[in-house]
């Protein structure tokens, strides 16, 4: 029998209905397995851990991705694959983290969750574990993982998990993949896409990265932002590294103070990154004038990253490896940006 470690480390997903209040309640394990028989009832074999409390999403931080990522390094060699329930608020930044921190991945780490409580009768809940498990457990001919990389499974989609964005906060669709097509998709079968799965180098040992630096920013640009604003972000006592979400394909307004408060930051060190506030496509930087100021002012292309990624990414490159930061932040590591 394939083996699954699932990890529950909280979210919609593990709530019941407490029978006394009626109020949603985190459910411990053996409430949560009674509640999903099926999970031990096939031909899959799954273990479950879980987090002590169980968390909100909300509340999910660096730590919490390092003993996500250090729950599935401890137990590497037990399992063919890993799958984590998560809540979908911040599920996207979780699993972006995770493919970064877990090089040389050649196992499946699948996260998924639910928009409704496994306790309610209309939950999504049951539908996206089942089918998680059986993405994590899932091997070609060979014997080889079918998807060995971390992706987010949810309604009827399996996607990158550093590609993703949660887009709706009430569909079941809550996910969606806009710049890189999804690894599968769920039916009567799981049809995969396996010229679209980023394999790495299967011989090289599993590598796990766990020093974050939270020293970040998000300077999203707005018609009429004022000078103070972004000085004030930019002076920032520590400050490491900006994303900068800008307008188009990378467009900037062209005040003279805004290119001098760019460059005077770039100029102390700190890494930015320019990243388009659209959904589907990519910075261009110089392809229209109104980006040339950013580029003289040394601000890096993002391409087509999500900012879930990029701001993962960039806390563990500064942390791990803050001299190389700046020369890896614009490097495609594990599939989460197009470079052209």
């Amino acid at each position: 029998m394939n083996k699954v470690l699932l990890i529950s480390t909280g979210g919609t997903i593990t709530m019941v209905r407490d029978g006394h209040s009626g109020a949603l309640v985190p459910a411990d394990i053996e409430t949560f397995k009674a509640y999903m028989p099926e999970l031990f009832a096939g031909d899959i074999q799954v273990e479950i851990e879980a987090f002590s409390p169980l968390l909100d999403s909300s509340d999910v931080n660096p730590d919490c991705w390092v003993r996500m990522a250090q729950m599935v390094y401890d137990r590497y060699e037990e399992f063919d694959g890993f799958v984590i329930l998560h809540g979908t608020d911040t599920m996207s930044y979780s699993a972006s983290a995770l493919s970064f921190m877990l090089e040389n991945l050649s196992k499946p780490v699948v996260f998924t969750g639910s928009q409704l409580p496994v306790g309610v009768l209309r939950s999504d809940a049951k539908e996206n574990l089942l089918t998680a498990i059986e993405i994590a457990a899932a091997k070609d001919d060979e014997g080889n993982a079918i998807v060995p990389e971390v992706t987010i499974y949810f309604e009827d989609r399996l996607f990158r998990a550093n590609r993703t964005t949660k887009r709706n906060a009430e569909h079941f669709s809550a996910f969606n993949s806009y710049n890189y097509p999804a690894l599968a998709k769920a039916g009567v079968h799981i049809t995969y896409q396996p010229h679209l799965v980023h394999y790495s180098d299967s011989k090289a040992p599993l590598t796990l990265h766990t020093t974050f630096d939270k020293n970040v920013a998000v300077l999203k640009l707005f018609p009429g932002i004022q000078q103070p604003v972004v000085r004030a972000l930019l002076r920032t006592r520590g400050l490491k590294g900006v994303v900068l979400e800008t307008f188009g394909a990378g467009n900037a307004p062209t005040d003279k103070w805004l290119y001098r408060e760019l460059k005077a930051a770039v100029d102390r060190g700190i890494i930015i990154v320019n990243k388009t506030q659209c959904n589907t496509g990519s910075v261009e930087m110089g392809l229209y004038a109104v980006s040339l100021n950013l580029m003289k002012a040394g601000v890096l292309s993002g391409y087509d990253i999500t900012t879930e990624a990029l701001l993962t990414k960039m806390m563990l490159l500064l942390g791990e490896s803050p001299e190389k930061a700046k020369d890896l932040i614009m490097k495609d590591l594990c599939g989460e940006m197009t470079i052209d």
